[in-house]
């Protein structure tokens, strides 16, 4: 009597955020976010369920991808901007820098977009994520004009600049032909009618 191999002949096992991501993403696609298990991408992916978790806690971080990482490039590009430029424009170009893209990861970027707001499954466990982000905004404007994380400008302008992307976003799923940048860039002038005092 034999054993079966783990993963289908000829399929190496995957060991990498990205890989894991393509193969649960092909699989979210094929059989919906929440009729998809962890079993099923494990499978896929040729690995243990105990080392999918070691790259993602869970089924609902895999949407988001390496958040963390990208959470910490965006507070070095906020700290890296010249102090002599507006806050806005500081705030403004990070966050394009932030979901600038290259075109051959743009079609996955779209389905990853499309499950963090199109899936109600993924509504509290993106609440989280999107708390953190607008934390990065609101140490960086807060650190710019002497404030706390925690007060009134700080947290508007992380709440503000947050809904600003997202609205692009949203826009971008629904109309193909427009790029994200175009769309963000158009969005995230509005922080001017935040932040339009000299020196802001």
């Amino acid at each position: 009597m034999t054993t079966r191999s783990r993963h289908p002949q000829g399929r190496k096992p995957v060991t990498d955020h990205a890989a894991i991501e393509r193969v649960a993403f092909a699989l979210f696609e094929e059989r919906g976010f929440e009729a998809t298990t962890v079993d099923a991408i494990a499978e896929a992916a040729g690995i243990g369920r105990r080392t999918l978790f070691r790259y993602y806690p869970s089924k609902n971080d895999i949407p988001w991808g390496q958040f963390d990482a990208s959470l910490a490039d965006l507070a070095r590009s906020l700290d890296a901007m010249p102090r002599d430029i507006p806050v806005r424009e500081a705030v403004h170009q990070a966050v394009l820098a932030f979901n600038r893209f290259d075109d051959a990861a743009l079609p996955q970027h779209r389905q990853r977009m499309t499950l963090l707001l199109r899936t109600p499954a993924l509504q509290a466990h993106s609440t989280l994520r999107y708390r953190q982000w607008r934390e990065v905004i609101a140490r960086y404007v807060a650190g710019r004009y002497g404030l706390a994380p925690a007060d009134l400008l700080p947290r508007m302008v992380g709440q503000v600049s947050l809904a600003l992307a997202l609205s692009a976003y949203e826009q971008w799923l629904e109309q193909e032909g427009r790029s994200l940048e175009e769309l963000l860039d158009e969005a995230l002038a509005g922080l001017r009618a935040y932040l339009a005092e000299p020196g802001r």
